[in-house]
């Protein structure tokens, strides 16, 4: 079979294309013929920087969809032939997958293949920051940094679902800031000035619920855009700032609170709470209060192509590898 590996870390040029044996399901496992595979930031920070890496040669891809093509002992309610999503943590950029059991997902009806690539790690994120974590409650604001990406789509769309009363966003570019307004936002700030403009929209008061993916400065700022009993939530160091601290006299003062949430380590250290997760968040698809579009497609020996894109933080939405036919 064919696959996309890095075996040094550095640019877009280190994937290299593969061949390799397909895998065969161990016990509670499932493989699965791919047909397509989400491309995520946290490809990008592995093959620069080593993030969840273990070691080299290392094949990238969180997220893939497609048919069963065998399962393992113990495993039931997987019928082989089955379109499914998956959620495999490493090595979607494969033809041929493996992922555990409980990360597998039928595809709820109407739900094409291509479309169901871009779900196992975005949705139940979003579902998780506005819900589970961010605690959203009707009527309440919210800032999204990064409103434009795959993430940012979807909580979007789902803060509107959940009677928001305003959703603002933050974007790097005007191109970004007028794609996130197509998807739930009623404004979208700039990175240089979104304390300010967040006050200045609320009338001094705050958001309730800052979502941020980027950290460092831009998250530590973001404790000036909270209005009181605020919930700052991190999901990600996208930005590669330093960490920092932040203490009692930051917090109790105006009752703010900060969070952090990450489904890969749901998944790894809590599978069944990641499972209702994702069902949860799949029925938001279901129902239609959420579409996420796929803005740009490449084959799997395009990977580096993709890369460069995502990389390059120009692009919106989601990004898919076209893998199998």
């Amino acid at each position: 079979m064919r696959a996309i590996e890095f075996h040094e870390y550095g640019g877009p040029e280190v994937l290299r294309p593969v061949e390799a044996t397909a895998p065969r399901p161990g016990p509670g496992q499932v493989a699965i013929d791919v047909a397509w595979a989400g491309v995520n930031f946290a490809d990008v920070k592995a093959r620069t920087e080593g993030y969840r890496v273990d070691r080299l040669p290392y094949r990238p891809g969180l997220e893939v969809s497609g048919r069963v093509r065998s399962v393992g002992e113990g495993v039931d309610g997987v019928e082989v032939g089955r379109e499914v999503a998956a959620l495999v943590g490493r090595g979607g950029y494969a033809e041929v997958v493996l992922a555990r059991a409980d990360a597998v997902f039928p595809l709820p009806g109407g739900l094409d293949a291509r479309t169901a690539a871009t779900l196992p790690t975005v949705l139940p994120t979003a579902h998780a920051l506005i819900h589970e974590v961010g605690r959203l409650r009707k009527g309440e604001s919210v800032l999204v940094h990064g409103a434009a990406g795959g993430v940012g789509t979807a909580v979007g769309q789902l803060a509107r679902a959940a009677g928001a009363g305003a959703v603002y966003g933050v974007a790097s570019t005007g191109a970004k800031a007028a794609y996130a307004l197509e998807y739930g936002y009623d404004e979208v700030f700039r990175p240089d000035a979104f304390v300010e403009d967040v006050r200045r929209a609320t009338g001094g008061r705050g958001v309730d619920l800052v979502l941020d993916p980027v950290g460092g400065e831009t998250l530590r700022r973001g404790l000036g855009a909270l209005a009181p009993f605020g919930r700052l939530v991190s999901f990600g160091n996208a930005g590669g700032g330093a960490p920092w601290q932040v203490g009692p006299p930051e917090l109790y003062g105006q009752g703010h609170s900060v969070a952090g949430f990450s489904v890969l380590t749901l998944a790894q250290t809590a599978p069944a709470a990641a499972r209702a997760l994702t069902e949860r968040a799949l029925r938001a698809v279901s129902e239609g209060a959420v579409n996420l579009p796929v803005t740009a497609e490449f084959p799997l020996a395009d990977a580096a192509e993709a890369h460069r894109l995502l990389g390059g933080r120009s692009s919106t939405g989601k990004l898919l590898l076209r893998v199998g036919d």
